[in-house]
């Protein structure tokens, strides 16, 4: 790679949010987290930049399929880590994370890529089969994970023991790995969706892809890390407002999930809806579909009691989503109405959790 490449801001931002994280200053007064977020911004910037030229080497799907999982992955691993520090206190982290990473992908990511499509082209199209694939296996999972556990009785309260959560795990991860094989191999196509107009994509050399694929991976693990160094900040915030704690870890997933967002947005300006819908359904599957197995594992090690089961509220606004997704991605074409509709629901999810 030339210098000239290297002294790109997407080279250059990450490296100095690392330091500036290793450095301590996070939390040490305004001035110093505003830096912070400015260095996370650029690294959520950087990160899709870097996706892209991922994506550009690999094609479709699997340039969708490595972001989604990147992010997820650190995603686990943030979990995990809070929740063994946490303990007894920690309990309903993991639900509450991806309770709120799946209304942010499904009303929030998927509301505004259909709402900027249809404002900039009326109608985008994408394949129905697609999202019928999506839809069957998300649809799954959240009902196995967190409904199911509100009606069990082997132990009272929204929890299950240790062989209901086991058996989650494993459905969970049998749905998701046929759920690979269908996207990747038996059912490819799919997926991805002939353009009208096909243009030159550029197509980076081997070395840059990899040196793209490491920085990925830096950027991503950069943007959680300085999310949990300013959560305190947040949460301070949040307080000021007298707003509930709850609203903090929305916030959290928020930032979390901007790489991924900013890039389906992206996606869907260019015409490109299935690759928006690619990114959000898949990371909306990855989320819950690898995050509860792993929790589960570090529960039944440590012997954490883990909350999975929603409230009667959360399960009216999850199922009030779901399905609205469903009608919107039904017909195979989109238009500012879907868009709109789902923007709504999350404001009354982002509302609900202010003034619950």
């Amino acid at each position: 790679m030339k210098l000239k490449e290297l002294l790109h801001y997407t080279y250059i931002f990450p490296v100095l949010a690392v330091v500036y994280y290793f450095s301590g200053l996070i939390g040490s007064g305004v001035i110093y987290d505003i830096v912070a977020g400015i260095l996370l911004t650029a690294s959520v910037l950087s990160a899709v930049h870097h996706a892209e030229m991922v994506a550009h080497k690999v094609g479709e799907p699997f340039g969708t399929i490595i972001l989604a999982l990147c992010i997820t992955i650190i995603e686990v691993a943030l979990i995990i880590s809070l929740m063994v520090a946490g303990g007894d206190q920690a309990i309903t982290l993991a639900r509450d994370t991806v309770f709120a990473a799946v209304m942010l992908i499904l009303n929030g990511i998927l509301g505004i890529c259909i709402l900027v499509g249809g404002v900039k082209y009326h109608e985008q199209f994408f394949a129905r089969t697609s999202a019928t694939t999506y839809l069957v296996s998300i649809v799954s999972i959240l009902v196995l994970t967190l409904v199911l556990p509100n009606f069990t009785s082997s132990v009272n309260g929204p929890f299950y023991n240790e062989a209901q959560l086991g058996f989650v795990s494993v459905a969970c991860l049998a749905i998701y790995g046929v759920f690979l094989m269908v996207q990747t191999v038996r059912h490819r196509s799919y997926f991805v969706v002939p353009e009208e107009h096909p243009e030159e994509h550029y197509i980076p050399s081997l070395t840059k892809t990899l040196v793209s694929f490491v920085y990925l991976i830096v950027c991503l693990a950069i943007v959680v890390m300085m999310a949990k160094g300013l959560s305190s900040t947040i949460e301070n915030m949040v307080r000021s407002f007298g707003a509930p704690k709850s609203l903090v870890g929305v916030i959290i997933a928020a930032v979390v999930l901007l790489p991924e967002g900013v890039a389906a947005i992206r996606a869907a300006r260019n015409n490109q809806i299935q690759a928006s819908l690619n990114l959000g359904l898949g990371s909306a599957l990855a989320s819950i579909g690898l995050t509860i197995p792993a929790v589960a594992v570090v529960c039944i090690v440590y012997d954490i009691p883990l909350v999975l089961g929603l409230d009667k509220k959360d399960i009216i606004l999850l199922s009030l989503s779901v399905f609205i997704v469903m009608l919107s991605l039904s017909r195979g074409k989109t238009n500012i109405l879907y868009g709109t509709v789902l923007l709504v629901n999350l404001a009354a999810y982002i509302f609900t959790v202010i003034v619950p």
